[in-house]
């Protein structure tokens, strides 16, 4: 017990506009300090998901400034922390975030080496049974989240085209047409499904396509990608959600052109920069609301970041994951020996006292990774 009371959990403020969300609800956080944490919060880190730094507070986290958050046994960060913040962190400390604002990051990078943090890719963390908690909820609220987002935009009359997503006794629905077959997609689908929506879903990856139909039932409508059978089914769409498949795709200029106007677009890949639709203005949706006066869908616009625009939803899912999370940390007696314990943190693993052990980090920093299992061993 006495290990669990010495770690300090720290949350900064995330200074990305291109972020939202925040890992922990004072709800989540009241369970973490009742397990023997001690939290730090920078004051007003959870504005973006409209909770108070007193609803914290009452929950026993300790609002502070942000050298003191990031002073902490493991900092939580989901968006971009710059390589000021770093050095800021204790040195051999555990930063928990998302792979991507680490990769994209050279100056950061190197400043995580130089203070020896162990950085884990919540993204890439997988449980004993092989699977993703993290990545996979944040791919289902962001499934769900296109749909709702799309509903509204549709139904609008000045944006949008005044249609209901579902249609009524007479009217034809809306088609929904949705490229992938994964958790992201099938949230999406059954979204629509329940809004009354026509659903088709395309993906090349057969026995995954199974899987959906078996799990959606027969009101899905699903196809392999076949370029004559994805073209019809692109004129008469009103809403394309591009999911992640196990091949990289676009549509690019020639296949929009065909499209109707006004369709609603969203690219949900993890990496999404709007390159599933090149030819497409790319629309933050972490930036605006999903009713803000520039979410206009005349044009050709790709929305992309759909989970942020319900960064409550997030931060309550996020929560839920990491207590789990936090607790088999707490069970393993400290950060870097539950490295040595949980293989499915092992593969998440970025950088490790000095060394970077993932691929797309050390690519991001030309040179090569080393497989962690090395340093364990010897460490």
């Amino acid at each position: 017990m006495t290990s669990r009371r010495s770690l300090t959990i720290g949350l900064p403020t995330c200074t990305d506009t291109a972020e939202r969300r925040f890992p922990l609800t004072p709800e989540g956080a009241a369970q973490l300090i009742e397990r023997g944490f001690r939290i730090r919060m920078q004051e007003g880190a959870a504005r973006s998901i409209h909770y108070s730094d007193g609803a914290y507070t009452r929950a026993g986290v300790e609002v502070c400034g942000r050298q003191e958050a990031m002073a902490c046994d493991i900092v939580i960060s989901v968006g971009t922390l710059t390589a000021a913040d770093i050095r800021d962190m204790r040195r051999g400390a555990m930063l928990l975030t998302m792979l991507r604002p680490v990769a994209c990051h050279p100056e950061a990078i190197r400043e995580l080496l130089h203070r020896h943090i162990i950085s884990i890719a919540l993204d890439l963390v997988e449980d004993p049974h092989g699977c993703t908690p993290f990545a996979d909820i944040l791919a289902e609220i962001d499934g769900r989240a296109s749909v709702a987002i799309a509903s509204s935009l549709l139904a609008d009359p000045g944006r949008g085209k005044g249609i209901l997503l579902g249609g009524v006794a007479g009217i034809v629905p809306c088609e929904t047409l949705i490229i992938g077959s994964g958790i992201a997609a099938c949230a999406a689908a059954r979204s629509a499904m329940g809004l009354g929506a026509t659903v088709r879903m395309f993906d090349n990856d057969v026995y995954s396509l199974r899987r959906a139909s078996q799990e959606l039932g027969p009101w899905a409508i699903t196809s392999s990608l076949h370029p004559r059978t994805l073209d019809n089914a692109l004129r008469s769409a009103d809403v394309v959600i591009v999911t992640p498949t196990s091949q990289p795709f676009a549509l690019h200029a020639d296949t929009v052109g065909h499209m109707k106007r006004g369709v609603v677009t969203f690219d949900l890949n993890p990496d999404a920069d709007g390159s599933a639709f090149p030819s497409m203005a790319p629309l933050d949706l972490a930036m605006i609301s999903a009713m803000d006066g520039s979410a206009r869908t005349e044009g050709r616009i790709c929305f992309i970041n759909a989970g942020s625009a319900v960064a409550r939803t997030a931060a309550m899912a996020l929560s839920n994951t990491l207590l789990t999370f936090m607790e088999s940390i707490a069970g393993c007696e400290g950060p870097a020996n539950a490295l040595r314990l949980l293989p499915g943190m092992q593969k998440a693993t970025m950088t490790f006292f000095g060394k970077i052990v993932n691929r797309r980090v050390a690519a991001a920093m030309r040179t090569r990774s080393v497989d962690i299992s090395i340093y364990l061993t010897l460490s």
